[in-house]
């Protein structure tokens, strides 16, 4: 659920209070002019050690109470730094003549924190860095990108949306104007590449077009089917239910790749919403987010934000919310058992095998009658139609034989 955030910024302690899980500051140099404004919102997901030799997973995004001590405005860097309960997330600014970006993003996290870290192995304060994408900037703008982008990074994923930023403020007060993220930008309609002669090409109206590769692809072995499934709660059952195996192809540079989603020993999380549901797929090299909507009729996948690292060590990060695929009845499952690749972005194909989503309306934790793509319709045509063909043409075959026969008896009679 998206709200928005209302708030009073108390200048003498640097504290901020709003009414929604948004935080929105300003921060002010030294003259008391605005040079830096931030509206957004984090969600936090941390792997931490347990007392138990077991590993916890803690879950929490940045509150409604938020300080702003140790944020600085210089004329070509700038920090935003936001502390909570121990814990503190900063991002700093360079400005590159008429453009700026967003360098690093740097979160500590205090393992003291029980509220957070029941039961914590350790007290200690950790900080991880991750670089975000955010960049190219223009002077004198907003950044905004209300699509979810999640940054990985060791044990920590963050997920950045609703996010408008502006750093090097003029004129002590926020631009009108913005610079939107690539993934809140429409795509160009153009059909899906072919990547096998088997598989039927299916039709993304709002993905482009995905490069040719440049070098020979090895050929890799079907991926393994994982099974996944999201629960509101212990007790209850499941509420998204997902089957599916995935390939990603990846353009970097000149360089194409494919590589395999491996199910093994990943982790779920996720949300079943009422309008909307996520699932959240993670294994050791790639992390997945797939977003569904649904308009009280048919849902369908709205937004798929993927980010890793190749095998090779390179980080990828690549997302579009603008997609309308996998289209089903609430209330019913979608299938497609056939191999179907969908170009998400001009970097990203995404090939699916035996395919089976129901992001809302499960009963019983099981699947309801499915709706199956035209790619599965059409392969039971194909028998059908050839039986009937097959039936038509015995028919006619024996019809001439029972002509023939009849004419040949009748011939016999009139000579005798």
């Amino acid at each position: 659920m998206y709200r928005y955030a209302a708030f009073v910024l108390l200048l003498t302690s640097g504290i901020v209070f709003q009414l929604s899980h948004g935080v929105e500051v300003e921060v002010k140099d030294s003259k008391g002019d605005l040079c830096i404004y931030a509206n957004l919102t984090v969600d936090f997901s941390v792997s931490y050690k347990k007392n138990d030799n077991k590993t916890g997973v803690a879950e929490f995004e940045l509150p409604s109470k938020v300080t702003i001590n140790g944020s600085e405005c210089d004329s070509k860097s700038s920090l935003l730094k936001l502390n909570f309960g121990g814990h503190s997330w900063s991002v700093n600014f360079t400005l590159d003549g008429e453009k700026y970006q967003a360098d690093l993003i740097t979160f500590s996290y205090d393992l003291s924190d029980k509220t957070n870290f029941p039961d914590a192995e350790s007290n200690d304060t950790l900080t991880i860095t991750a670089k975000p994408e955010i960049k190219d900037v223009v002077k004198d703008t907003c950044y905004s990108c209300k699509s979810r982008d999640m940054i990985q990074s060791d044990a920590v994923n963050q997920t950045l949306w609703n996010v408008l930023m502006q750093a090097f403020v003029s004129n002590n007060s926020k631009s009108g104007e913005l610079t939107h993220c690539a993934a809140d930008l429409p795509a160009t309609t153009a059909p899906p590449t072919t990547h096998a002669p088997t598989a039927a090409p299916t039709t993304n109206a709002s993905a482009t077009t995905a490069p040719p590769p440049t070098t020979p692809i090895p050929t890799l072995p079907t991926p393994t089917v994982g099974k996944y499934s999201i629960k509101k709660d212990e007790n209850s059952t499941a509420c998204l239910l997902a089957d599916f195996g995935l390939r990603i192809g990846l353009k970097q540079g000149q360089k194409y790749q494919e590589m395999n989603f491996d199910p093994n020993g990943t982790t779920t999380s996720g949300r079943c919403g009422v309008n909307s549901s996520d699932l959240i797929v993670v294994s050791n090299s790639m992390t997945i987010m797939l977003t569904f909507t649904n308009d009280t009729k048919k849902f369908r996948l709205h937004a798929l934000n993927i980010t890793g690292k190749t095998s090779s060590g390179v980080a990828f990060s690549e997302a579009n919310t603008n997609l309308s695929l996998w289209q089903a009845a609430v209330g019913a499952s979608y299938m497609c058992n056939k191999e179907q690749n969908y170009t998400i972005t001009s970097a990203l194909t995404l090939f699916t095998f035996d395919l089976r989503v129901q992001p809302f309306g499960v009963k019983k934790g099981v699947f309801s009658t499915a709706e199956e793509c035209q790619s599965d319709a059409e392969s039971f045509l194909v028998p059908i139609a050839v039986g009937v063909s097959l039936l038509v043409l015995i028919l006619i075959v024996l019809a001439a034989y029972f002509i023939g026969r009849k004419r040949n008896a009748a011939t016999g009679y009139e000579s005798f």
